[in-house]
């Protein structure tokens, strides 16, 4: 089973670029924002790290999304292995997810920031937070799957 290099590289590409962007933020960003400003700075830097990142992500996902399909179609779908079937179901989860941060509490966190509204902003902020980092883990599952996913088939 042959797959073309420039998917695989575009494949992978996305997914280092939206796992690994979730990762910064989670472990490294947010700790550090979180200890030194305060809220009306904090919500109004994630507000900006997220108009800049979130369409990124769009993106990835889209990239993700076509690469996978076109490397499924190629080989078969029924002659893929399981653990693609198994990355794709959990991609389209993650997929899920971050489509309902971009369209609920990110549009929440842009209003209140947008009308000063802190403790409405912290609310987003924190179901941002929970989401982004469910998706990270979910990243890492994929990930381990990936490379992992060759000893299922023995």
């Amino acid at each position: 089973m042959t797959v073309s290099p420039l998917l695989l590289f575009l494949h992978i590409a996305g997914v280092v670029i939206w796992v690994g962007g979730m990762f910064f933020a989670y472990v490294c960003l947010r700790p550090v924002a979180a200890a030194q400003l305060e809220p009306p700075q904090r919500l109004t830097l994630w507000a900006g790290v997220f108009a800049r990142f979130l369409p990124l992500v769009w993106g990835m996902v889209a990239l993700i999304l076509a690469s996978g399909l076109a490397m499924m179609l190629a080989v078969g779908m029924k002659a893929a292995p399981v653990h693609w079937h198994i990355m794709f179901g959990l991609g389209l989860l993650m997929m899920f997810i971050f489509m309902h941060v971009f369209f609920a509490p990110y549009r929440r966190l842009s209003r209140a920031v947008t009308a000063s509204d802190w403790p409405a902003g912290g609310a987003a902020l924190g179901q941002i937070r929970s989401l982004v980092g469910l998706n990270t883990a979910l990243g890492f599952v994929v990930i381990a799957v990936a490379t992992l996913g060759r000893l299922l088939a023995g």
